[in-house]
């Protein structure tokens, strides 16, 4: 089992956020090899910061590779994933959110999300 992160969890991990409690950053490092990131936060990013820089400061180049330096692990987003986003409930009409909620759902993953809807979706997600 592994972890995969939200768009802002993964900046919140890689910019060390005390949004981040010490509790959830103690249960990441027990996660250490089994920790990713979605090709989809880094378009959110990409997207976001395109039309807000000053919203989105982060760069998506950088985010990338800070995950990859900090040992997280991308996990692309593929058709199988895909086929997925219109069979979990509509909980949540972001398509990045539904994007990320169908990779955890598809490849067995838990989901750290601080967003209340996201945290609608069951057990497999730990809240943050």
């Amino acid at each position: 089992m592994g972890i995969l992160f939200d768009t802002h969890t993964l900046i919140w991990f890689l910019t060390d956020s005390p949004r981040l409690s010490e509790g959830v950053r103690r249960m990441l490092r027990n996660f250490a090899g089994n920790l990713f990131y979605s090709s989809v936060s880094i378009l959110e990013i990409s997207i976001k910061h395109s039309l807000k820089p000053e919203a989105m400061p982060c760069v998506p180049e950088e985010v990338a590779a800070d995950a990859e330096v900090s040992g997280i692990r991308e996990l692309p987003f593929l058709s199988r994933h895909a086929k997925v986003v219109g069979d979990i409930p509509w909980i949540h009409r972001d398509p990045f959110d539904r994007m990320l909620v169908a990779q955890a759902v598809n490849d067995g993953l838990k989901l750290l999300s601080h967003d209340d809807l996201v945290i609608r979706y069951g057990d497999f997600v730990i809240p943050c």
